[in-house]
């Protein structure tokens, strides 16, 4: 990456919010240009200065990660949120990203894991990592049946969207898609943007997470 990767960091603890920015800051490529006790101290600062990435904790006084990331969606849509949460609940994670979060690190994750997800998520939209990898297998074999994937009329996937699904959810990129499908890149894309127009995904890890929960992956 030709350009430093400008990252903010929003945490109560501030033992854990100085820590994490002093031992990024050791990483060639990132710049903590913003450390912010609450979601709402975050938003206040972003008005001065907007990051490439934030690291979110998801339990904060004043404006929590829940929150925090409907505000950063609706506002900053471009940047790129990464969630950093004691909580491990699999319901937690797939709610985050179906808001929006690019990925979800729990809090005892090496600092290498972190800056790989802060460099992860700018250059391919999303970061999985071994713990949601594990969330979204739990997801699959906890399923009691097998079950089609049901939509309603209003986000109705054609046969070859539901394929084109299925190779994003596998980490394909558009061009291995295109390869694979013998389409063109653009052709790709283009299947790409109508499927995350119906289902509502606001970005890649959406389009998995809606993916997983309705049998499509």
């Amino acid at each position: 990456m030709n350009e430093e990767i400008r990252l903010a960091i929003a945490d109560d603890h501030a033992l854990f919010r100085r820590g994490l920015a002093n031992i990024l800051r050791t990483y060639p490529g990132i710049q903590v240009i913003i450390e912010a006790q609450d979601g709402q101290d975050l938003l206040n600062q972003m008005a001065l200065s907007v990051p490439d990435v934030v690291l979110l904790d998801l339990q904060m006084p004043v404006l929590d990660g829940i929150k925090t990331t409907e505000q950063l969606k609706q506002h900053h849509p471009s940047v790129k949120i990464i969630i950093i949460s004691m909580h491990d609940e699999d319901g937690f994670v797939t709610h985050l990203m179906e808001l929006g979060a690019n990925g979800y690190l729990v809090k005892d994750s090496d600092p290498d894991e972190v800056a790989l997800a802060v460099q992860t998520v700018v250059r391919e939209d999303y970061y999985y990592g071994a713990f949601l990898t594990k969330v979204m297998h739990r997801r699959m074999v906890e399923r009691t049946r097998p079950k089609k994937p049901s939509f309603s009329h209003l986000t109705q996937l054609s046969d070859r969207e539901v394929e084109v699904l299925q190779l994003i959810c596998e980490g394909l990129t558009n061009a291995q898609i295109a390869g694979k499908l013998f389409l063109s890149d653009r052709t790709v894309e283009g299947h790409r943007t109508r499927i995350m127009e119906k289902i509502g995904a606001k970005n890649t890890a959406a389009m998995v997470v809606y993916a997983v929960k309705n049998g499509i992956f």
